[in-house]
């Protein structure tokens, strides 16, 4: 059975994205460490957050993916996001609350409402608050359902957002091998560092325009230690083996200083991509017969 590492300790909404692949979990302390576990070759597989529909991209996923040794996604799960609020049992007055900082901000409102005056406190981790309150550190936490089973703790309130259809995407990552077989229904991604000139942004977003592939996420990051200059990560509705996104990788990769592919694999949601490959497909031939002097 094959080690999937994740973004733990035990307990948090990594571990529940985690539980929908085959494989034995191992929890580790951060995500750059849950990567590492890959490229190291200690687990075949790593689940990290790649982006919440609330607070955007989760940066710490986005800088690891681009360090050292390549790695791969060839899956995605989406969590919808409900949390719960663990006390330990008898608690009868909350003054504390921690979690995550990304979990304070969805649940703020709720906090305000429903326990005035409180005092929020940031953790590691939605679990690592749990545990602290165990340890009796603070009153209550804010964390992923699943945390129930692993700390005595009682359930004080359940189901609790301030958003109702907030989400949380998931990247299942492991070393570059053979890729998922096209579904019609893929993903695409990559990272691309750019010369620091004029429109290239523009330059990029025009390459997909013309070949008809619709952009699904656009993210920039700084390049560590030079100010002003940025990678771009984009994910692009397709998978690789066909024509077209094939076409705009290789134009991407002429307007860049450097690109680093980061996977094609079946969407979550599984919707239909649209796809013009016919054209395509017929074009190239056309190419290729005028250049054997077969057409004019």
């Amino acid at each position: 059975m094959p080690r999937i590492a994740y973004f733990g300790p035990q307990g948090t909404f990594t571990e529940q994205a985690a539980l929908r692949f085959p494989g034995e979990l191992v929890p580790v302390e951060t995500i750059p460490l849950a990567v590492a576990a890959v490229r190291k070759g200690e687990t075949e597989f790593a689940c990290v957050p790649i982006e919440n529909s609330v607070e955007g991209a989760v940066p710490a996923t986005l800088d690891v993916l681009i360090r050292d040794e390549p790695v791969v996604a060839v899956a995605e799960t989406v969590l919808d996001v409900r949390f719960s609020i663990l006390v330990r049992p008898g608690t009868a007055e909350i003054k504390t609350i921690a979690s995550h900082p990304h979990a304070l901000a969805q649940v703020r409102e709720w906090i305000a409402a429903s326990l005035p005056g409180v005092t929020s406190i940031a953790t590691s981790s939605t679990a690592a608050a749990a545990a602290a309150v165990e340890r009796g550190e603070f009153d209550a936490a804010v964390t992923a359902p699943v945390a129930v089973n692993h700390y005595e703790l009682d359930e004080y309130a359940t189901d609790v957002l301030d958003v109702a259809d907030a989400r949380t995407r998931f990247l299942l990552l492991t070393r570059p091998g053979a890729l998922p077989e096209p579904t019609g229904a893929d993903r695409t991604s990559v990272v691309v560092t750019t010369p620091n000139r004029v429109g290239v942004l523009s330059e990029l977003l025009t390459e997909l325009a013309l070949r008809g592939i619709n952009l699904t996420g656009l993210e920039s990051r700084p390049q560590k230690g030079k100010l002003g200059t940025y990678r771009f990560y984009i994910d692009v509705e397709g998978h690789i083996a066909e024509p077209r996104i094939g076409d705009a990788l290789a134009a991407l990769h002429r307007h860049s200083r450097e690109i680093r592919f980061l996977g094609s694999f079946p969407k979550a949601d599984h919707e239909p991509s649209e796809a013009h490959n016919a054209e395509f497909t017929a074009a190239a031939a056309w190419v290729d017969a005028v250049r054997k002097g077969e057409r004019g």
